[in-house]
């Protein structure tokens, strides 16, 4: 456990929290409590507001240059705690060894690499004719981020808020905080100046909406569910300030017919089931042509078979468990659903598998023969069950894979390049991924629909913390 646990981070400096609620930190793969954190409250909420609104008018003023030159600091202390903040995912979301040193950590490295190179290019100001036209940051602004890629979506919010120049808070999740206060020492041996930066622990329901409904803060980003993106959006309403979202998602992948079944459908559970299946954007809706569905099936249940359970710290490990009791009730609760509505449960199921008895474990799940008004097709479930539907032709699959609440992002697998293009162009989604790809921090993220508003990542991250000032005659 890390020494300052139980105090908040604010204005440069680490202080006690104004009440002496704590909340367990909780082991997902044993169950067992390894630490506490300090829960904070509204008195809280005010201190690390205040902060940030004093500091605002400096650092806005900072340039371009300065506010990079602060950012590879953060990166290289990042780097010097690297270890340390995997290790802290490992026993606080459950991540396998593996995926939280080369991935869970690995993202945050990632975009803060990318944002520097972003920022090599970026304008923040240019002339239109006579016009000036300056980006400005857009104030104080409160991050709540999510537990399931924890430092991933801190380091995509704080990083291009810093660029932009703006000062923050950060709530991050009560249940995987430890990496969060980690990456606050971070800032700290950074030098990021006093004030600038701010976190304190809480929960959505007093925290977090202190923090959206607050009037000195203009911005709120929020990574998370769709109902909690809603009454977020709810209590900023009435000041007006900048709601940014990255949502729920429900995301198909199309395998077209022409496809290496073999290795697009193992690929397909492979990318489902990764991080214990608690991604937003994971493939859960697999959509196969009718007639190789039943083949498609059986290559799923044996790719299924290969994600070993077992304690995140052992190198066999390829899944661990699901991060809460929570969340492992709400699965159990949709695994239920799909069996009581019909779908063909093809492995896995209720209950924990036979040689886990302790631990949030939830056995590789798969559905095949789903129909499309089945809730296991239709909402999200967020850990490892895919869901298996037939189609007719790619416009039908088309149809299908639009047919949802959400638009976070689609696959879609095909021999060829054209027509998996011309599919992908028809998906009502924020991204889409062919063939696979590698993952790419220059890519713009974020949803259409119930998915959220807004875009991160590169410089579509920056300017989400932008406002843009026209000055008209400037050049006259």
């Amino acid at each position: 456990m890390i020494r300052n646990a139980l105090k908040f981070y604010i204005d440069g400096r680490w202080v006690d929290p104004c009440s002496d609620t704590r909340l367990p930190v909780v082991n997902p793969a044993t169950e067992q409590t390894f630490g506490e954190i300090a829960m904070g409250n509204l008195e809280d909420v005010e201190a690390a507001v205040t902060a940030a609104r004093r500091a605002f008018p400096s650092f806005a003023e900072t340039s371009p240059a300065q506010r990079t030159q602060l950012l590879q600091r953060i990166l290289a202390a990042f780097m010097d705690r690297y270890d340390e903040i995997a290790d802290a995912i490992l026993q606080e979301v459950g991540a396998p060894k593996a995926l939280s040193h080369d991935w869970q950590a690995g993202i945050g490295r990632r975009h803060l690499e990318q944002l520097l190179r972003t920022l090599e290019t970026f304008e923040f100001e240019k002339t239109r004719g006579t016009t000036l036209v300056r980006q400005e940051p857009v104030g104080v602004v409160a991050l709540i981020t999510p537990w399931n890629w924890p430092i991933n979506q801190i380091v995509c919010k704080v990083a291009p808020a810093l660029a932009a120049g703006c000062t923050m808070v950060l709530k991050p999740s009560e249940i995987a905080p430890i990496n969060a206060l980690l990456f606050a020492e971070v800032m700290h041996d950074a030098g990021v100046p006093a004030g600038v930066f701010n976190l304190i622990n809480g929960d959505g329901p007093l925290v977090g909406a202190a923090l959206s409904a607050h009037p000195q803060v203009d911005m709120v980003s929020f990574t998370g569910s769709t109902r909690a993106g809603i009454e977020i959006a709810r209590l900023a309403a009435p000041t007006v300030k900048r709601v940014h979202q990255e949502l729920g998602g429900k995301s198909a992948n199309i395998l077209l017919d022409d496809v290496d079944l073999e290795s697009a459908v193992t690929s397909g559970v492979d990318s489902c089931f990764g991080n214990s299946g608690q991604s937003c954007n994971a493939p859960t809706r697999m959509l196969v042509p009718a007639a190789l569905h039943d083949q498609a099936v059986e290559i799923a249940r044996l790719a299924a078979l290969a994600h070993t359970l077992g304690a995140p710290e052992e190198a066999s490990t390829r899944m661990g468990p699901v991060i809460s009791e929570r969340q492992f009730n709400a699965i159990q609760k949709m695994i239920g659903i799909g069996i009581e509505e019909g779908a063909q449960l093809v492995c896995g199921g209720l209950g924990r598998p036979a040689h886990l008895p302790k631990g949030y474990y939830v056995q590789p799940t798969i559905f095949a023969n789903v129909t499309q008004e089945m809730t296991i097709s239709r909402e999200e479930i967020f850990g490892p069950v895919l869901v298996i539907q037939p189609y007719d032709d790619p416009a039908h699959a088309v149809s299908m894979a639009n047919d949802s609440v959400f638009g976070l992002a689609a696959y879609v697998q095909s021999a060829d390049l054209d027509r998996a293009r011309k599919v992908a162009l028809q998906m009502r989604v924020g991204s889409v991924y062919i063939n696979y790809p590698d993952w790419d921090a220059g890519a713009p993220f974020g949803g259409y629909k119930q998915s959220g508003n807004g875009r991160e990542y590169a410089e579509w991250g920056l300017e989400a913390f932008l406002e843009t000032k026209g000055v008209v005659g400037w050049g006259a």
